[in-house]
């Protein structure tokens, strides 16, 4: 009986194990189309697909891949890929496989599914169908819609700064006023699908049926609207009713006009706000239909009676049109749509949206010496307000926002931009609720002038306030990596660089979101890292560089911000430090997400801009420019004060021609590798002639930027490193572990001591208050990033350019970066740098590949680090302590295990190489 009873036992165990190897333990997920999870719009008639492995065992590898594509979820699901079937392919590669089936038409949903085989031959199931939907591929597919408007061009104006007071037209221009359109139409039959195309010069919101479609903000881009012009595509399948419907759109300005009156950096005007439409309906009978802009649209001025992306918004509810968003309604007043001579080139957007991502409530209201209300919301942040109140027809209020208040508690808008604010007129029934739709400002502190909060003394029956809340808006790139340590003051620092980068994160990275909302393109490079290790910005990045390209002049020069709406004077319309994002960002976006489409696309032009550089050279040497932007010396922060302007500049030279190298062995052009090879040793060569000194080995003035940006781009003969090295720590110290370098240079002073060994010096830098620096602007008050390390308040107080701590925090602290042969963090390298008094730290970053997670902590008895690494990649771990029988996984030692690759020590660590999987390693004392 006891034998008979272990026989079944033995059965049971073996067909569980059986069954459960049948079954396979890895899936597919997060299934991406051209960086999208569902893109809808796209263009590319070779989109590229990537996804993700979930793995439970260790050392994931995939050996092949299978995916298919069909024009209906029933093809797939039925196995009938009748688009594409690319069979079994042997690679490893699961990010940016090319599309390779039947020509792909317009305005069409494919739907798609991938499988995976590990490096034993097993086979994962099918991953869920996926789909992608392409935009408009031929001009011709916008059929008979033209651009419409409700007044005709008056003076168009190319682009003027405000100082440049005689450029100025002497009457105001840019005055039009702002439309709304309607168009009634029928759907009598039952509908398979329908998508909207729809472009609004400067910006649109788009209403079906009385409700707006979609949550985005600020639609479409900014771009350089002469040249081309963003069109938004929108899925409304489930939004159209049978029988009668109304398409409502609204225009704001942006920058594409910009009303002479209030503030305005520049003035630009490319004509009268603009809209172009076209509605593609399919009928479930195969049978289709389109409705598209033309003159037969109606027209009128709507309720918004200003709109300045620089100067704010004014709204007359008196002037709402009441059900115009409905069927039915009489719009025979309204005048037919003219229809506008513009044609530019008509381009899907792809970056992602702005949003409103978050609301952030008032944490004090009180009244102000001048008798008005001040909403403090606790928080300087990008955004508008969504203001509730009542109050008599007619009555009107101001919102005045801004970063500062004044002594007298009044808003101190002198450094952001003057004057901004919100002007609402009641319509004088109930509770009215609105919020501002074509503009945004940076603020922390909202002043009320005419209104007064509710619960409060009214005794000229003031409009009542019963709300007010902040409407933090931002582009809606989704979150890729987090941190936290022990230490607080670092994880404040953290949450005030992320506060500026999120309000900075527009269609284009600009400096700060009010005075200026330009694209400066130096912060994209240096603060790259930074940005990305934070967001997924690849969708992003492959519009700033088309920016750059579109912008970029006949001679070759790349301007200092892009899109370049108007040439600035005085070093700032062209700056090396600055036009060098071009060459910088587009191969920093390849390291890291894999994708060489935009090296293919712009090398020529990148050759053109390395060709202008070599102009402006002398014997090699480029010196001009702003140089290090708002170093620390003794004058106000502008120009550099403490390093030459022909250091940074000639060796971002020389940075430039040996990425130039790299990128032409890359794109297989063997005369460039040459050529780039050999400028960038000439340009080292006069480098070193004009800026070391070798009597007293050092660069320049010694400077902390000089001997930084020396280390990190290799400048340094070998022979004087060590000396190059000991000047900068010898700077730092004597000035109290004090910071001097600026815009340019702090990046590279935290990558040479970081490279060096250096970190603790980092953590020593960056963990004080009484400094300019970090904590100095927390302890001066400030919630987001300022412009200067002092946090000046006659300078922005809303700025990423300075955030480059963040790019430590994670790489650093955290530990995780890639190792230098890597590409999109296929092999990860993971080294936490265990300083000053932190304790502990976890940081992630969701890569190409999957999460990684690295999380760390200081105990009595030695040192555990805890990580994850994503399937179908390896990482390179490196351990504090020179033995490895000091070193347990999970207990185990490991010298004992098989799947782990001892590499040998380095810098007094153990260098090991591990597959995917979880890990917990421990080091004993």
């Amino acid at each position: 009986m006891k034998k008979k009873i272990q026989k079944i036992v033995f059965i049971f165990v073996w067909f569980i194990t059986a069954s459960a190897s049948a079954t396979p333990s890895f899936s597919v997920y997060d299934l991406m189309v051209e960086l999208a999870e569902r893109p809808i719009g796209i263009e590319t008639l070779e989109p590229h697909f990537s996804w993700k492995i979930y793995a439970q065992e260790r050392n994931f590898k995939q050996s092949a891949y299978r995916i298919c594509v069909a024009d209906s979820p029933v093809k797939l699901e039925n196995g009938d890929p009748n688009v594409w079937d690319s069979g079994k392919v042997l690679s490893d590669n699961s990010i940016f496989n090319p599309f390779k089936g039947k020509k792909l038409c317009s305005s069409t949903t494919y739907y798609w599914k991938v499988k995976v085989w590990n490096d034993k031959g097993e086979e994962s199931v099918w991953s869920r169908a996926n789909t992608f939907t392409t935009g408009l591929l031929n001009e011709s597919d916008w059929g008979t819609s033209s651009w419409i408007s409700m007044e005709a061009d008056q003076l168009k104006i190319k682009g003027i700064h405000y100082q440049n007071k005689d450029a100025l037209p002497a009457s105001k221009t840019g005055m039009y006023k702002m439309p709304q359109f309607r168009k009634e139409f029928q759907v009598k039959k039952n509908i398979q699908k329908a998508f909207i195309y729809i472009s609004g010069v400067g910006h649109f919101d788009l209403f079906l049926n009385g409700s707006k479609v979609g949550d985005h903000f600020l639609d479409a881009g900014w771009t350089l609207y002469d040249k081309e012009v963003f069109y938004v595509s929108f899925d409304v399948t489930d939004l159209l009713q049978k029988e009668d419907n109304v398409l409502g759109v609204m225009l704001g300005n942006g920058f594409y006009n910009m009303p002479q009156e209030r503030y305005f950096k520049l003035l630009v005007s490319y004509g009268s706000p603009k809209l172009k439409l076209i509605l593609k309906i399919t009928y479930n009978d195969g049978t289709s239909q389109e409705i598209v802009s033309d003159n037969s649209w109606k027209v009128t001025e709507s309720p918004i009676t200003y709109s300045s992306i620089y100067g704010g918004e004014d709204y007359d509810a008196t002037k709402q049109k009441q059900g115009w968003m409905q069927v039915g309604y009489d719009d025979e007043n309204w005048e037919n749509a003219l229809e506008a001579n513009y044609h530019p080139k008509m381009i899907s957007q792809q970056i992602e949206p702005l949003k409103v991502k978050e609301e952030i409530p008032v944490v004090r209201c009180y009244k102000n010496s001048k008798g008005n209300w001040i909403y403090d919301f606790g928080q300087n942040f990008s955004g508008i307000v969504r203001l509730h109140v009542s109050g008599r027809r007619f009555q009107k209020l101001s919102l005045v926002p801004a970063e500062l208040l004044n002594k007298n508690n009044t808003a101190n808008q002198t450094a952001s931009g003057h004057p901004f604010c919100y002007n609402y007129t009641l319509r004088g029934d109930s509770i009215e609720i609105w919020q501002p739709q074509f503009t945004y400002y940076g603020f922390r502190y909202v002043e009320v002038k005419g209104a007064v909060p509710a619960g409060e003394r009214n005794p000229r029956n003031l409009p009542v306030i019963t709300e007010l809340v902040g409407l933090h808006t931002s582009l809606s790139a989704s979150q890729s990596g987090t941190f936290f340590c022990s230490n607080p003051l670092f994880n404040k620092i953290h949450n005030l660089i992320d506060w500026a980068m999120r309000s900075n994160m527009a269609s284009v990275l600009t400096d700060c979101p009010h005075r200026e909302k330009l694209g400066w393109v130096e912060q994209a490079y240096l603060m790259q890292y930074s940005l990305q290790y934070r967001y997924n910005m690849s969708r992003m990045y492959n519009k700033i560089i088309k920016d750059m390209y579109l912008s970029q002049t006949e001679q070759g020069m790349i301007p200092s911000i892009a899109p370049e709406y108007v040439r600035f004077k005085d070093g700032f319309e062209d700056t090396p430090e600055w036009g060098s994002a071009f060459i910088i960002s587009s191969w920093y976006t390849y390291l890291w997400y894999g994708d060489d489409r935009s090296l293919k696309k712009y090398y020529p032009m990148m050759k053109k801009y390395m060709d202008y550089l070599a102009s402006r050279a002398n014997d090699n040497i480029i010196a001009y420019g702003l140089g290090d932007w708002f170093d620390i010396g003794p004058d106000v922060p502008g120009n550099s004060q403490l390093t030459s302007n022909g250091l940074t500049a000639t060796a971002t030279y020389y940075y430039n021609a040996t990425i130039m190298q790299k990128i032409a062995h890359l794109l297989a052009q063997p005369d460039d590798v040459e050529k780039y090879g050999r400028l960038a040793v000439e340009i080292k060569e006069s480098f070193n002639r004009s800026f070391f000194n070798s009597s007293t080995n050092t660069y320049d003035r010694n400077s902390q930027t000089a001997n930084s940006i020396v280390l990190f781009m290799g400048l340094a003969d070998e022979t004087y490193k060590q000396s190059i090295i000991n000047n900068l720590v010898c700077d730092i110290e004597k000035r109290n572990y004090s910071l001097t370098a600026g815009d340019i240079g702090y990046r590279y002073v935290l990558q040479a001591l970081e490279t060096n060994g250096l970190s603790e010096l980092i953590y020593k830098m960056n963990c004080k208050y009484n400094v300019p620096g970090y904590g100095w602007q927390l302890a001066h008050g400030a919630t987001a990033l300022t412009e200067s390390w002092q946090a000046f308040g006659f300078v922005s107080n809303n700025h990423f350019m300075l955030g480059h701590l963040m790019e430590w925090l994670y790489g650093g602290i955290g530990g995780i970066r890639q190792t230098e042969q890597s590409l999109a963090y296929k092999t990860i390298q993971i080294d936490p740098h265990v300083v000053g008094n932190i304790t502990s730290a976890s940081a992630s970053y969701e890569s190409p590949y999957g999460r990684i997670c690295s999380e760390w902590k200081k105990k009595q008895e030695g040192f555990e680090l805890k990580v994850s690494i994503p399937a179908n990649s390896e990482a390179v771990i490196l351990l504090p302590t020179r033995n490895i029988e000091n070193i347990t996984d999970y207990g185990v030692c490991l010298h004992l295990s098989k799947d782990i690759v001892f590499l040998g020590v380095e810098s007094n660590k153990t260098k090991i190489k591990i597959g995917s999987g979880n890990y917990l390693f421990f080091v004993k004392n």
